[in-house]
């Protein structure tokens, strides 16, 4: 089966800085689920908080897919037993939507809520939810290195979804990649593209994101050097991981997933090392509507 996972926050809302088209067409996600299949693409990420994407892929025959999952994000500082019953029905209710008995994993979607006072009633409701065979994987959705460690440490989850691409080296500087291969921890990561930015031509990247003009330089002039396009390097370096088991993406139309697929595998060539960033400011990219 194909390392590329399907995101369908774009089937459910208008999403990413480099998005055109802006929700993806009912037909045009029966087009990209076909696509799917022929490339043997056989998971889909999807949750509550992606507008009406659980309910849409439930339209679809997708018994032949995988599925992972979130909960919601919980407006609190302490979780109580009535964070505890819109889990419940909030999980009973992805189950619903998406026509599943089962799926393979569902991820703590804001993964501080595994940080905060009462955090095991969550994960011991996952527990018995895995239990009764209506999740296979229990997981959070990761955005920093501190917040993965403290999670690892306290909780013995199965999976990871974190980002990812070949401007951030934080989880190999750090580490983590060995850890979690250690704890056997499935790993899937997001944003190789970083949200459309490195698959943009310079002079169409928005202002905001001029403070790192020289790191943009640095990976056009790599890119031309070697005669790879942004598309081929973003996706050849995410999959040439052997400690990442699902590259996640999105795409708006079955020609894009068509583009991708056809340039996923190949030569990647040495890159230079300064070609990469710590600043939180650009790989996260929650904090770029504050730039």
């Amino acid at each position: 089966m194909s390392k590329i996972a399907l995101g369908t926050v774009q089937f459910g809302v208008d999403y990413g800085i480099n998005s055109i088209n802006g929700k993806v067409s009912y037909r045009e996600v029966e087009k990209i689920l076909h696509c799917a299949r022929i490339y043997n693409i056989d998971m889909l990420d999807t949750a509550p908080a992606y507008g009406n994407s659980q309910q849409l892929l439930g339209n679809f025959k997708i018994q032949d897919f995988e599925i992972v999952t979130k909960t919601r994000h919980f407006e609190c500082d302490i979780i109580t037993d009535q964070e505890i019953r819109l889990l419940v029905r909030d999980i009973n209710q992805s189950l619903e939507f998406l026509k599943r008995k089962s799926v393979y994993g569902v991820l703590v979607h804001n993964a501080d809520d595994l940080l905060k006072l009462g955090a095991e009633k969550i994960f011991n409701k996952l527990q018995e939810f895995k239990q009764q065979g209506l999740i296979g994987k229990i997981g959070a959705s990761i955005y920093s290195i501190n917040q993965l460690q403290k999670i690892i440490d306290n909780f013995d989850i199965d999976l990871v979804q974190l980002p990812f691409n070949i401007l951030d080296r934080r989880l190999i500087n750090n580490d983590m990649f060995k850890l979690l291969k250690e704890r056997n921890i499935e790993v899937h990561v997001r944003s190789v593209f970083l949200q459309g930015l490195l698959l943009m031509a310079k002079q169409d990247r928005p202002k905001k994101f001029s403070r790192w003009d020289n790191l943009w330089t640095i990976w056009h002039e790599w890119l031309m050097d070697n005669n790879i396009t942004a598309l081929e390097a973003t996706i050849r370096y995410a999959t040439r991981m052997p400690e990442i088991s699902k590259v996640l993406i999105g795409v708006d139309s079955k020609k894009q997933l068509q583009e991708v697929m056809a340039i996923s595998s190949g030569s990647f060539p040495e890159f230079p090392n300064e070609l990469y960033t710590n600043d939180n400011d650009l790989l996260n990219s929650v904090i770029w509507i504050k730039l």
